[in-house]
C-alpha cells in the first residue's frame, strides 16, 4: 500500500560536547509491504543535500537503513546493538564509517512515530551520536 504522507524529522546530534537540533518537515511516499515501512523525500537545501532523495526503510523494530542518492550517495544500515561499516560518500571523496544502533523503536502503526538512536565513528575514532525522529501523518 503506497500513500503520501506529510513528515517531521527531528534531528539531534552530539559532537564534541554541542548539541545540534534540526527539524524537517516535507512531504514523503510512505509504502507498507507486510511488515516493512518505506518513506522517501526529496532533500532539500535545508538537508544540504539538495538533489538527492532519502529513503528510510524499517522493519518491524529490528532494523532500519537509511539509503540517499544523488548528489549525495550514502547507506547507513541500523540494527539493535550491532554494529555495521557503511558508506558515506562526501563532495570530497568517500568514506567508511562505522554506525551502532542502541535504540530503533518503530511504532508507525500505532502512533505514526519512528525513533532511531546510534553512534557514528570514523577509523574507530568517535565521531557523534545521533537521534532520528521521524512522525508520519498521511494527507
Amino acid at each position: 500500500m503506497k500513500t503520501n504522507a506529510l513528515i517531521t524529522l527531528a534531528i539531534v546530534q552530539w559532537q564534541d560536547g554541542e548539541k545540534n537540533e534540526t527539524e524537517l518537515m516535507t512531504r514523503a511516499s510512505v509504502t507498507r509491504k507486510d511488515k516493512v515501512y518505506t518513506v522517501s523525500y526529496e532533500d532539500t537545501p535545508a538537508t544540504g543535500f539538495e538533489g538527492s532523495v532519502t529513503t528510510i526503510t524499517v522493519e518491524g523494530n529490528k532494523c532500519a537503513s537509511i539509503t540517499r542518492k544523488g548528489t549525495a550517495n550514502s547507506v547507513l544500515y541500523l540494527e539493535k546493538d550491532k554494529k555495521h561499516f557503511c558508506q558515506y560518500e562526501t563532495p570530497y571523496g568517500a568514506m567508511q564509517i562505522g554506525v551502532r544502533t542502541s535504540e530503533l523503536r518503530n511504532t508507525i502503526d500505532k502512533d505514526g512515530k519512528l525513533y532511531m538512536k546510534y553512534t557514528l565513528d570514523l577509523n574507530s575514532s568517535y565521531l557523534s551520536d545521533n537521534e532520528i525522529i521521524m512522525t508520519v501523518k498521511n494527507d
